[in-house]
């Protein structure tokens, strides 16, 4: 069985261990199950939503650190957005009107 050897940042080698940790499997267990997933080939768009996919379907996908998604606009404000969106003075017409 080959071994290898790599470098991580502290901040990186903690998470891999808190992570595996609380999958309950040990770093190497857990490095090993990642490096398989990401390797094994399947069909998508570009590289990494393969690996993605892969990680998640294999339950191997951390969480993200920070929430992605934004908390949803006040409806009210978005009403008149919408409303609004359209009714300024088209583009052609202020052209028009530098040109002279």
């Amino acid at each position: 069985m080959a071994q290898m050897t790599i470098r991580l940042d502290d901040e990186l080698a903690d998470q891999v261990k808190t992570y595996a940790d609380g999958m309950g499997r040990s770093v190497n267990s857990w490095v090993t199950a990642v490096l398989r997933t990401a390797i094994d080939p399947e069909f998508a768009d570009t590289a990494a939503e393969r690996t993605r996919g892969r990680l998640a379907r294999a339950g191997l996908l951390a969480p993200p650190a920070r929430p992605l998604a934004l908390a949803p606009p006040d409806t009210a404000k978005l009403t008149t957005a919408r409303r609004a969106a359209g009714t300024g003075t088209p583009l052609a017409e202020i052209v028009s009107d530098e040109r002279g």
